[in-house]
């Protein structure tokens, strides 16, 4: 039996809240699901509350709000982040992305994670509503 997970995107603020939010729509509340981008891949290929058969699907409800929330201001502020922790032989490319999300531009943490959740599932998992 497919099992189904709602994403409230009227409740994602910021990406620390996308943890949350994913966390809580697969694990209940308080729920856990990752909380950096690798980690979420991984959860999504299996484990930590996902179906063992990977019967699932992932419902972005208010996915509009979501994909403002995760807009470019919330990646350059992750960028911003990441440059104190970045191994120096990536900081060149965590410079240029910065640079683009703060020029409006390039990709959003929203189309991150919509591209995990395609690579690392069936599909048709995700339907944005």
């Amino acid at each position: 039996m497919t099992v189904t997970y709602v994403i409230d995107g009227s409740r994602v603020t910021g990406l620390e809240r996308f943890w949350d939010v994913i966390g809580e729509a697969v694990n209940g509340p308080g729920g856990y699901f990752g909380r950096g981008l690798d980690s979420f891949a991984d959860c999504l290929r299996g484990g930590m509350g996902t179906p063992d058969d990977g019967d699932f699907v992932i419902e972005w409800r208010d996915h509009t709000v979501s994909a403002r929330a995760l807009g470019h201001e919330e990646t350059a502020r992750r960028l911003r982040g990441l440059l104190g922790r970045a191994h120096p032989s990536n900081l060149p490319q965590v410079r240029e992305e910065l640079a683009q999300a703060e020029a409006g531009a390039g990709p959003t943490l929203f189309d991150h994670l919509r591209e995990i959740i395609r690579d690392e599932t069936a599909p048709g998992t995700l339907r944005l509503l």
